[in-house]
């Protein structure tokens, strides 16, 4: 087979940049951790929009903690 007839594939370009995109978790957090209100409520306002992210969150906090202690 000749080069010349065999099509080839080019990669298509894209004109944003992947690594500067915001995510909704990112902007999530920006909304709900912003402001003069106190910790608690931001995350009890974040837990209530994001219940599994939250949890996750939770989960691995607990994770770690137990982590600790099992070395001690």
């Amino acid at each position: 087979m000749d080069d010349a007839t065999v099509p080839t594939a080019t990669a298509p370009t894209t004109s944003t940049d992947s690594g500067n995109r915001k995510t909704a978790l990112t902007d999530a957090f920006r909304t709900h951790f912003s402001g003069d209100a106190p910790i608690t409520e931001k995350a009890a306002n974040f837990a209530k929009a994001r219940p599994w992210t939250s949890a996750a969150f939770v989960g691995v906090a607990a994770l770690a903690v137990l982590n600790t202690l099992r070395g001690r």
